[in-house]
């Protein structure tokens, strides 16, 4: 096994993950099978019970692992399947650690960071990296380790030493260590400033890691007297000092490194060979070219609760492109806070956000949760059903749709979910019985499920070509009324998929409408650039024009 570790400096949020993923598609393209692993420092055990504000977005997994963000660009750059073993938490390996300890498994030795904790950590980066991830029943060749946060951190130290370790346990040339760092420009003559870097690498190998590789984020590429005096200082040769600069788009990224010998870089490190023909990559060049030609535009309608960060619905935007991308149109995503569309506020930007709304090609509700912001989510859901408007619910957009629907056409006055309101007259919405009430963390409807389909066409059958059922992951605490969806149904609002019992709603679509479908399921998790997720590649469709 072959491990390449990518690490951070200065601050976080220069690329890490998008770095990782990008040298794990270089390495994919060289015939190599590829697995991941994100590091994540914090106490939580996983990333459920944070706030989309203060992480972004909840990623899912199959196995129903509620991980960091970063997961999903892993999946979606090297398309693999991960689980929740994949994402390391200090809560996850301190929790094994203790658990080890009370049973007695450390036969009354002193338990410590050193070595109990590191370790833990080791051990855990070994068995998840001999886990097959893309379905092929074969272990992997390389694994990609992101670090999360930045080196010095207090909270990350003891994952930097078990790092550190790491290298003479499996060989250190079996090991790439990559550093990403900061190269900002100061002052009137724009030069670029190497010291954030050296201070960063200093403190590295003060730790005890060297470098193989500097990736070096900055808004123009690197200049070749940045580069030199940066490999002087780092202690890195000049070719593996690499410019990390801004790119026309994301797919251009492991172009880029390409171009600069990145691949080579880490094959000698590693010690495998580069083939001369690389399909994938060339596939990837072509795509990242087509994405920088694309001029016509499609305008959709995000009607949202996290609309500040659009982090908070990253894979919900990827969705969008992938598909946006197979239809040949330029996305233009129009954020709309939902408070703001609310016909009982009298809010400022009201009749503003109603005018982007009413120009959008087709709107999309995401998942949410909290009652913040729902009277505008139903509004638009009503604009959109009335105004044959293309529309697509995923989760909570499906319970909105279906909340609208009751008040409006089956005429049930307050009609409404048992989240925002656990006295309604009429629960269209209500929570689903076998979830805990005491706990938050993992309690959810996580995961891959299966959704068999009930009826033999429909629009959404037919973008999932014809399948019977599908296998989509789920993240959520309530449900359709079941005692309700015969009446709905009668009305033209139809459940065409739900769960293998029968009882539970996970698709609708609204008969002699162009495209007014709902997910309760997530279908962003599992789109892929060259694989857009079928209800979405349907909005974009329907948005278009063209014909399902």
């Amino acid at each position: 096994m072959k491990y390449v570790i990518v690490t951070g400096g200065v601050l976080s949020g220069l690329g890490k993950g998008i770095t990782a993923s990008s040298i794990g598609v270089l390495l994919k393209s060289a015939g190599l099978r590829l697995t991941s692993i994100k590091i994540d420092p914090y106490l939580n055990c996983d990333a459920g019970t944070m706030s989309p504000f203060e992480h972004g977005e909840v990623f899912v997994l199959d196995d129903g692992g509620e991980v960091d963000l970063d997961l999903g660009n892993y999946e979606r750059f090297l398309d693999v399947a991960l689980t929740r073993e994949n994402n390391i938490t200090t809560g996850k390996v301190y929790g094994n650690v203790i658990e080890k300890e009370r049973r007695g498994d450390y036969l009354g030795k002193t338990v410590q960071v050193v070595p109990h904790i590191t370790n833990e950590i080791q051990d855990w980066i070994e068995r998840v990296a001999n886990v097959c991830s893309d379905g092929s029943g074969e272990i992997a060749d390389v694994c990609v380790i992101e670090l999360g946060g930045t080196v010095g951190d207090i909270e990350s130290a003891p994952f930097v030493e078990a790092l550190r370790q790491f290298q003479f346990r499996v060989g250190k040339e079996n090991v790439c260590f990559v550093h990403v760092s900061l190269v900002p420009v100061m002052g009137p003559v724009g030069e670029q400033k190497t010291k954030p870097t050296q201070h960063t690498v200093k403190e590295l190998r003060g730790l005890g890691i060297i470098p193989d590789i500097l990736v070096c984020r900055s808004e123009k590429p690197l200049e070749e007297e940045t580069r030199a005096k940066l490999a002087a200082f780092c202690h890195v040769a000049e070719d593996a000092v690499v410019s990390a600069h801004d790119v026309s788009n994301l797919y251009q990224i492991p172009i880029s490194l390409y171009e600069q010998s990145v691949l080579r870089k880490v094959s000698d490190q590693l010690g495998f060979t580069v083939p001369n023909s690389m399909p994938l990559l060339e596939d990837w060049r072509v795509m990242a070219d087509k994405v920088d030609n694309l001029e016509k535009e499609v305008r959709i309608a995000m009607v949202g609760k996290y609309t500040g960060l659009s982090d908070s619905y990253l894979s919900v935007i990827k969705a969008l492109q992938h598909s946006a991308f197979s239809v040949n149109r330029k996305l233009e995503i129009d954020w709309i806070e939902s408070t703001e569309l609310d016909p009982t506020e009298d809010s400022e930007n009201h009749d503003d956000a109603w005018k982007i709304v009413k120009a959008a090609d087709g709107i999309l509700v995401p998942g949410g949760f909290g009652i913040r912001g729902i009277e505008g989510k139903i509004a638009a859901a009503h604009y959109a059903r009335t105004n044959n408007v293309p529309y697509l619910g995923v989760c909570l957009g499906l319970q909105i749709a279906t909340i609208e629907f009751c008040r409006n056409v089956l005429g049930l006055e307050g009609a409404n979910s048992t989240e925002f309101d656990e006295n309604t007259p009429n629960p269209a919405v209500v929570f689903m019985p076998e979830i805990s009430k005491t706990h938050m963390g993992g309690t959810m409807r996580l995961g891959t499920k299966p959704t068999p389909f009930l009826v033999d066409d429909c629009k959404i059958r037919r973008l999932y070509g014809g399948a019977d059922h599908v296998d989509e992951r789920h993240r959520h605490r309530y449900e359709v009324n079941p005692e309700l969806i015969e009446q709905i149904e009668a009305a033209g609002l139809v459940y065409v998929g739900k769960d293998e019992t029968g009882q539970r709603c996970e698709i609708m679509e609204l008969e002699g409408h162009p495209y007014y479908v709902g997910t309760q399921y997530h279908p962003e998790f599992k789109s892929r650039p060259n694989r857009p997720s079928p209800p979405f590649l349907g909005l974009l469709m329907a948005a278009v024009g063209q014909k399902i």
